[in-house]
């Protein structure tokens, strides 16, 4: 089954996430368990723990369909040597969380370079993170995302990805989340059948395709390569309906969280029937 959803509030407490989930006929979603924009929060209460949990099981999400995601504030690359143990300790904290949840995964954006390190140099930083991440948790998995390419941010290139898992010690407990709009702004062409096979080929030769555990699922406004960062709703930007079509109708898209990212939350309902109408 393929398993769509969206990016949903906690507006009230986590616990509302699923319901949010629910009202929208989601069957995955992601959420943010803490303030993405501040370093600190509160921690999370029994009650929102068990309500969290028992609203999940009513609605039918399982722990490897629901894709929480870190705050934006953490660079696991920094140069910084403060700012870095800053973000690590913010990230332990995050999975942590994640595993008070019941949840068994974590989205991240890997980290940026900032022109003061070089690529390589920031890549290790960020593999030296998950592994403490990882040393200092137990069962969830730190799922990194693509990114679009934008400034210094690392993680754009299949390479890159790659190059991250391979440092990673416990290699079952990292993934990757493909993000739609990422991929294209970076320069992997998803607007045919036949590019779009070749990106996904060219990400199983690359990465594996068993390392992907998860896929934003966004239209890009910007042309392709253009490595700008911004979001279309699907069918409304410059991918085209193709891709979309395609991850929907192929076995390696089955039972992963398809996350909706897109700009207008009063058209997820909408955009989530859409794409379920694709398959065939």
């Amino acid at each position: 089954m393929k398993r769509v959803g969206a990016h949903v509030s906690t507006a009230g407490g986590v616990e509302n996430a699923p319901l949010q989930a629910t009202s929208i006929g989601a069957k995955a979603f992601a959420l943010f368990t803490k303030n993405q924009r501040q370093w600190k929060a509160p921690k999370l209460t029994t009650s929102s723990i068990d309500a969290f949990r028992k609203n999940c099981q009513d609605g039918g999400f399982k722990a490897e369909h629901i894709l929480p995601h870190d705050s934006y504030l953490i660079n696991l690359g920094s140069p910084d040597p403060d700012k870095l143990q800053r973000a690590r300790e913010a990230f332990i904290e995050e999975m942590q969380r994640a595993e008070e949840l019941g949840l068994l995964l974590l989205n991240f954006h890997p980290g940026s370079h900032l022109k003061e390190i070089p690529e390589d140099r920031c890549l290790q930083l960020i593999a030296e993170s998950i592994n403490m991440a990882l040393d200092a948790t137990k069962t969830v998995t730190a799922v990194i995302e693509n990114t679009a390419g934008q400034g210094t941010n690392l993680g754009n290139r299949f390479e890159q990805l790659a190059s991250l898992i391979e440092q990673v010690d416990n290699k079952t407990r990292v993934a990757v989340c493909l993000d739609t709009c990422h991929l294209f702004a970076s320069g992997y062409d998803l607007q045919t059948t036949a590019a779009i096979d070749s990106t996904f080929s060219e990400f199983d030769r690359i990465v594996g395709l068993r390392y992907l555990k998860a896929m934003h699922l966004n239209d890009a406004m910007q042309p392709l390569g253009s490595r700008i960062d911004r979001h279309a709703s699907i069918g409304k930007g410059t991918i085209g309906m193709d891709a979309f079509t395609y991850i929907m109708n192929r076995p390696a898209f089955e039972e992963i969280p398809l996350i909706l990212e897109t700009p207008d939350s009063a058209e997820w309902q909408k955009e989530i029937s859409l794409l379920y109408s694709l398959e065939r």
